[in-house]
């Protein structure tokens, strides 16, 4: 046991926010020189190594015996001359590594184009590079795009002002028929319209490998949206993943991308649209795209979206269509009420429906709600998330009625800051002391519950009669983060 316990350390190495610099570097360095052969990852991300300590860990890269494929330097003061010697790392033979994450590094146009002539080496095997926050605009897009007939898989340029022209440079890399990239982020760049005009071309390319597109944070309007939505109906087209939150989409664009939804054959499996003004218009004709049997998406992200309950009674309607492939739906901060969560349960209630997850943060949702979820855990709901939510003790009751069900497969629930006190606690332990009772993780924390609730708990994850293996209880924050969280 002891020697898998050092075998395990050997292989992953996490040095993150250590207070690491480049003396430590060095001495790092020594030690992998001597026994390099099982190390896998090394993550030493928000450490101030600078160049030179960079210069080490390249110098520990270019040994043959070296193994690893995974290195995480975000955050360490790396500028462009630290660019240069891990370029001179990724040509070296054999070279191992497959990912390298430089975010929050002022790297500048001329550290990319370092690096990009070492992905342009045939000896470069990297296949994941981040280079988020990095400072690279255009010129370094321009660098990149010759780079792109590399084995890259994953490109991440988000938090960089590349522009319009930018995205123009790396379209033409995305257009060559050499280029293998699957997921390319693209998250706050100062795109419009425009630059949606150039990916779209570049999209309906035959070799076009992407699955994964995001271009949340950019203005790109219902227009940018049309030209998105235009290439998925394209047979060629193989996205499955796009993110658009926060891109001032309205409910004229959710008409093309209902659209979309419904072409044949159609690879979409996950939409974000979070932060978007769609209001229930934009939600009805997205759902009208939902109920067409050809339709596969999985995974669809509303929130803070100015929907209400209005907008759910479609959604309800989508979710009981034949077949449903929806298994997930976020629909935090918007202003749902209990009418909306009583129009949602009425749909999972309903055998065609396969939600398994339901997030529901920051909805106005009280104990009313929780009464008519409680009939609806009897459905293929694995996770539900009620937090920010005014539901009380009498509200934990109503779901805990529903958690005794034995038909219920409830595996995670989050009640984070709902007003809950010992009396709800005491009411969940008997729940999961339920025999039919799946929950393994449940989120209490910033309620009012004291001593003796969280004993009551705790004691259940203790005991192996029962499944809860995690339980969070206390914070020290009474921010709603899951109000922003992507999946």
């Amino acid at each position: 046991m002891e020697a898998e316990r050092v075998k395990s350390f050997i292989v992953l190495y996490r040095l993150s926010k250590c207070g690491v610099t480049d003396e430590g570097c060095a001495a790092l360095t020594s030690a992998l020189r001597s026994n390099p052969s099982h190390l896998r990852e090394l993550d030493v991300s928000g450490n101030r190594l600078g160049d030179s300590g960079v210069v080490c860990l390249s110098s520990v890269l270019e040994n043959p015996h070296c193994k690893l494929e995974i290195l995480r330097l975000s955050n360490c003061g790396v500028t462009d001359k630290g660019c240069i010697t891990l370029a001179s790392a990724l040509t070296s033979k054999p070279s191992n590594l497959r990912k390298i994450s430089l975010t929050g590094n002022q790297l500048g146009d001329s550290g990319v184009l370092h690096l990009s002539s070492g992905l342009r080496n045939p000896h470069c095997k990297l296949e994941i590079l981040r280079l988020s926050n990095c400072g690279v605009t255009d010129e370094g897009c321009a660098a990149l795009a010759s780079a792109l007939r590399s084995n890259l898989r994953e490109l991440d340029l988000s938090w960089n002002k590349l522009g319009d022209s930018g995205v123009g440079f790396l379209c033409s890399g995305l257009k060559n028929p050499h280029c293998k990239l699957e997921i390319l982020r693209l998250s706050k760049c100062g795109v419009t319209d425009e630059g949606c005009a150039a990916l779209t071309s570049a999209l309906r390319s035959n070799p076009s490998h992407l699955r994964e597109l995001d271009v949340s944070g950019n203005r790109l309007g219902d227009s940018g949206v049309v030209c998105l939505s235009s290439v998925l109906e394209n047979p060629h087209c193989k996205l499955e993943i796009l993110r658009l939150s926060n891109c001032g989409v309205t409910d004229k664009g959710c008409i093309t991308l209902a659209s979309a939804l419904t072409s044949k054959p159609s690879n979409l499996r996950k939409i974000s649209l979070t932060g978007n003004q769609l209001g229930d218009s934009g939600v009805l004709h997205l759902s009208s795209g939902l109920r067409n049997p050809h339709c596969k998406l999985e995974i669809l992200r509303l929130s803070n979206c100015g929907v209400t309950d209005k907008g759910c009674i479609t959604l309800a309607s989508a979710l009981t269509s034949k077949p449903s492939n929806l298994r997930k739906i976020s629909l935090t901060g918007n202003q749902l009420g209990d009418s909306g969560v009583l129009h949602l349960s009425s749909g999972l209630r309903n055998p065609h429906c396969k939600l398994e997850i339901l997030r529901l943060s920051n909805c106005g949702v009280t104990d009313e709600g929780c009464a008519a979820l409680a009939s609806a855990l009897r459905s293929n709901l694995r996770e539900l998330d009620l937090s920010w939510n005014k539901l009380g003790d009498s509200g934990v009751g109503f779901l805990c009625s529903g958690l005794k069900n034995p038909h219920c497969k409830l595996e995670i629930l989050r009640l984070r800051d709902c007003g809950i006190t010992d009396e709800g606690c005491a009411a969940l332990a008997l729940a999961l002391r339920s025999n039919p009772s799946h929950l393994r993780e449940m989120d209490l924390s910033n309620n009012k519950q004291g001593d003796s609730g969280c004993e009551l708990l705790t004691a259940l994850m203790n005991s192996s009669h029962y499944k809860l293996k995690k339980l969070l209880i206390f914070s020290q924050t009474s921010i709603p983060e899951t109000v922003t969280t992507e999946w």
